[in-house]
């Protein structure tokens, strides 16, 4: 009886489809009603519909729930075209063809992960979340300049012994799984900053690595040493490396850096570095990729309302509410 009464109340027939009242239907779906009949599933839309409406829940949803619900729905949550459809609709265009994605759905949410894995590069933070492994006579400084931008942003300088830190990233607990590293490996593109100053030579060093779970080195990128000479232009330069096709196995980042002035003088006359950077994912479309993605999204939604009515929208989440 308290079965029934829930049915009733969440509109429920004995069939196990949602009854809705025959004044309440929208005039884009009375034309798929039998006549006479009063039950409206939300298996009845079009494919394509309901392609654009699970396009608009967010991505984990999907998979973790929406899956579940059905065989139906289960084969339009690992179809390609979902997972295509839901990346162009927020932005995330591959710089190619399309036919070089092998996976949509790894490459959405790889794009949804992307992100610099660096915190603090710009010394907003102090020295937090970096490990300083070399901080000799005057040490390590935070000061404020131009930086590469133009823009005024805080460095990290060196002085006249060699100064270095680092930072460990641990790639699981950034939502990076076991898995997705060993069998898709998504490039790894490191980048780093570095300048000098007019009146002072100095020497930059930069050291990356690969580590799996022991710590042991998979893979590195340890380029010579940068030594800039006295006079110099005092341009920002930038240092970049892309890990590609690594060993199974990755779990760890580590990125050091750092130098020290050639004169050495007392002071803080080293080389500066700043807005360092690791990232793990697919490369995407920029400039104007976005906007057109959100021209395109805004005309297919467009099109959707002219499909479907706010009835149907009433019917997903009913339909959700009853999982």
């Amino acid at each position: 009886r308290r079965r029934r009464r829930r049915r009733k109340r969440l509109g429920i027939s004995q069939a196990g489809r949602l009854a809705l009242p025959s004044a309440a239907r929208a005039p884009a779906l009375q034309a798929s009603v039998k006549e006479g009949g009063t039950m409206v599933h939300i298996g009845d839309l079009p494919e394509d519909i309901l392609l654009d409406l699970l396009s608009l829940v967010p991505g984990r949803d999907l998979v973790l729930n929406c899956r579940l619900v059905c065989s139906q729905w289960r084969e339009l949550v690992d179809a390609a075209a979902l997972w295509k459809r839901k990346s162009q609709r927020e932005g995330y265009l591959p710089p190619g063809q399309d036919g070089n994605i092998p996976d949509w759905r790894t490459f959405y949410f790889l794009c949804t992960l992307k992100r610099n894995l660096i915190k603090n590069p710009v010394a907003e933070a102090g020295f937090n979340y970096w490990n300083l492994d070399s901080n000799k006579r005057d040490k390590w400084k935070i000061e404020e300049q131009l930086g590469a931008d133009g823009q005024v942003q805080k460095v990290f300088v060196t002085s006249y012994r060699l100064c270095m830190k680092h930072q460990l990233i641990n790639l699981k607990d950034e939502g990076y799984w076991d898995e997705l590293m060993d069998q898709t490996k998504p490039d790894i593109v490191v980048k780093d900053w570095y300048a000098a100053r007019n009146d002072c030579g100095c020497r930059y060093k930069l050291d990356v690595r690969l580590l799996s779970a022991d710590y042991v080195v998979l893979e590195q990128f340890n380029p010579p040493d940068v030594v800039i000479e006295q006079w110099n232009d005092a341009e920002w330069h930038e240092v970049s490396h892309t890990f590609h096709n690594y060993p199974s196995g990755v779990r760890y980042i580590y990125f050091r850096h750092g130098g020290q002035d050639t004169q050495f003088w007392a002071g803080w006359y080293g080389i500066r570095v700043t807005n360092s950077s690791v990232t793990v994912g697919p490369e995407v479309a920029s400039g104007g990729g976005g906007e057109a993605a959100a021209g395109r999204t805004r005309n297919k939604l467009q099109h959707i309302k002219r499909q479907i009515s706010s009835l149907a929208k009433k019917v997903l989440l009913q339909h959700l509410q009853c999982l």
